[in-house]
């Protein structure tokens, strides 16, 4: 995968040319502002004038003070264009910068919203730093809608199957030059707020739904025949044939019927209309992926869903939006007298609810359709982002053997990030990766984990290049205890593990996927004894069940278990350490290695840090 555009130079000059465009608005609409002010002002002078001079000499200020006031109507419907004009340009320029500070990973510049909280009982969200601050979801950021940002999260909780991946690569490949696309996508979703998925499922439901007034046939027919029943008696009053007040017997009758089912009426309405901004939102967007010159399969499938239904799905959310504008004139001082002279609710129902059986059926394939357009957008920002890195093979008929070339974290920024070659499997084999403190050995795993959730969700990888089998990944690293549930470290690490196993015999079992287990020093919560016997059980284990996977460690008797020798593949991490001018420096260079490490550096980090500390004298028997 390459490009020819420097994503930072390419962003630094869109942020520019956005930022002079909405500069350039924000200067015109001052103009306008100052117009408006100027139009109002004289045309009401003319229309004080006009009044004042009475007779023949009103006409001219009466026709100009008219004329003003339609200027100013005028200006005012320009103003609020420009505006939402300007505004578009300035969340383009800031879409734009935030895109440059996700490559830099400059996490506290970032926008501080919500991105997501991991299950803490998943099987790698936590230890591969998901979700949360500095996270691979925030790192993919730029979903902006509720759809969007929920199957970002199922995609990276979830593997798709094979064919699936190769589907999303082909869609994200496509998406990922088209920035002007994606930038939209964004920013037509930031521009008019967010709906929560509790009012977006409440909405589906309701369309889904059986409609309520059209199975009340007296309803109807009273809300279409009190209103003409009211008009007829008024006219019949003005021309003399009936009193002419009789009128109101009909009105007084039509808030009656208001007053028995309006509650149930304004009920659906809110159900309906749960999020105001959410109909512009998402026909704006609807209209952009619908119009826009796909060829990948995904993406054209896409658009086919977006047309379920005979007319597009913008135009059907279109009219639901004016539905809602006329819904929402319940909040108007007027709704009383309107409501009583022609039951204005029961017909904006009526017309809502023949939205709601022509198009309500398809309303989810439409959100459905949105959200996976938003998660390819993320990925495809992703490989943009990092020309250097590629798609990964997914591979489905050899060994399962995880291979990858250049293989680095993807969180860490380039100028820091350190890669190596990494093999993984085939099953009878785990990559045992030995180590000193602070080596380096962590990070690769939750490289290796992090790379294959990304490559499985149908996203680049960081690496120049990878092979991939179906896996399932569970991990051990980020184990904690728990006062609240009561369970101690040691047993919330014994827990762990006994889901990792547990997943590896269910996973050999169901056949579809084979088990990618990382462990990460594993049982350090109890004696150094006990925890090497135990270790060597549970890797044991994982390696007779078929499972494949990697496991660090700096406990060195551990590579030289005498059962786990032949299947282990060792790897090491190693420092430097330099002592000048009465100061001991150590620095790594987080190169793997072949072999077993063959030192450690708890005491020189306790000198290194001040805890240069004396061997206690035994104490007197």
């Amino acid at each position: 995968m390459s490009t020819t555009q420097d994503p930072v130079t390419t962003y630094r000059a869109r942020a520019a040319r956005f930022d002079g465009e909405r500069d350039r608005l924000a200067a015109r609409s001052r103009r306008i502002s100052f117009a408006r002010i100027a139009a109002f002002l004289g045309a009401l002078a003319l229309l004080v004038r006009a009044e004042t001079a009475g007779g023949s000499d009103a006409a001219l200020p009466a026709v100009g003070g008219a004329a003003l006031l339609a200027v100013f109507v005028g200006l005012v419907a320009t103003h609020r264009r420009v505006e939402r004009a300007r505004r578009r340009m300035e969340e383009l320029a800031r879409v734009n910068r935030e895109a440059e500070r996700r490559h830099a990973r400059d996490w506290a510049a970032l926008p501080g919203e919500d991105f997501g909280v991991a299950d803490p009982d998943h099987a790698y969200a936590v230890d591969l730093d998901l979700f949360g601050r500095a996270s691979l979801f925030q790192l993919l950021g730029t979903a902006t809608t509720a759809p969007g940002r929920s199957t970002l999260r199922d995609w990276l909780l979830a593997p798709a199957p094979p064919a699936e991946v190769r589907e999303r690569q082909a869609a994200v490949a496509e998406l990922a030059p088209m920035l002007d696309l994606r930038d939209e996508l964004a920013v037509r979703g930031r521009l008019e707020g967010r709906s929560t998925p509790k009012e977006l499922e409440g909405f589906l439901e309701w369309a889904e739904g059986e409609p309520w007034l059209i199975h009340r046939p007296a309803l109807v027919w009273a809300s279409r025949l009190i209103p003409a029943a009211t008009l007829a008696l008024a006219i019949a009053g003005a021309i003399g044939l009936v009193p002419g007040s009789l009128w109101l017997a009909s009105a007084v009758v039509a808030l009656v019927v208001s007053f028995t089912a309006g509650r149930t009426v304004h009920a659906i309405f809110g159900r309906a209309f749960s999020r105001a901004g959410a109909f512009r939102q998402y026909a704006a967007i609807f209209r952009l992926l619908a119009e826009a010159p796909f060829e990948a399969p995904r993406l054209r499938a896409l658009q086919h869903a977006l047309a379920a239904g005979g007319l597009p799905a913008h135009h059907r959310m279109r009219r639901l939006e004016r539905l809602m504008e006329l819904s929402d004139v319940r909040f108007s001082m007027l709704h009383l007298p309107i409501q009583a002279l022609t039951l204005w609710d029961f017909h904006v129902l009526r017309a809502l609810e023949r939205w709601q059986l022509e198009a309500g059926r398809n309303a989810r394939r439409w959100i459905e359709a949105l959200g996976e357009a938003e998660a390819l957008a993320a990925l495809a920002a992703l490989a943009f982002d990092n020309p250097g890195w590629t798609f990964p093979e997914i591979v489905e008929n050899d060994a399962p053997v995880i291979t990858a070339e250049g293989l680095g974290h993807p969180l860490l920024p380039d100028e820091v990030r350190v890669a190596n070659d990494v093999r993984v499997g085939p099953p009878g084999t785990f990559l045992l990766v030995t180590g000193s403190n602070m080596s380096g050995k962590s990070t690769l795993l939750r490289a290796i984990g992090t790379n294959v959730v990304l490559g499985q969700a149908g996203g680049p990888v960081c690496a120049r290049a990878m092979r991939i089998p179906p896996v399932a990944v569970y991990t051990s690293m980020r184990v904690q205890d728990s006062l609240e549930r009561g369970v101690s470290y040691f047993m919330a690490e014994l827990q762990r593990l006994k889901q990792v196993v547990d997943a590896a015999h269910e996973t050999a079992r169901a056949g579809e996927r084979t088990l990618l287990y990382l462990l990460d020093e594993i049982l350090h919560g109890t004696n150094s004894a006990e925890r090497q016997v135990a270790a060597r059980r549970v890797i044991a284990h994982l390696v007779d069940s078929g499972a494949i996977g990697a496991v660090s460690t700096h406990d060195l008797a551990l590579a030289d278990a005498e059962e786990l020798t032949a299947a282990s593949h060792p790897v090491h991490f190693s420092e430097t350490i330099r002592r000048e001018n009465g100061r001991t420096t150590m620095s790594f260079d987080y190169r793997l290695r072949d072999g077993v490490a063959t030192s450690t550096n708890a005491l020189r980090l306790m000198e290194i840090v001040g805890l240069d500390l004396e061997e206690p004298a035994s104490s007197p028997a």
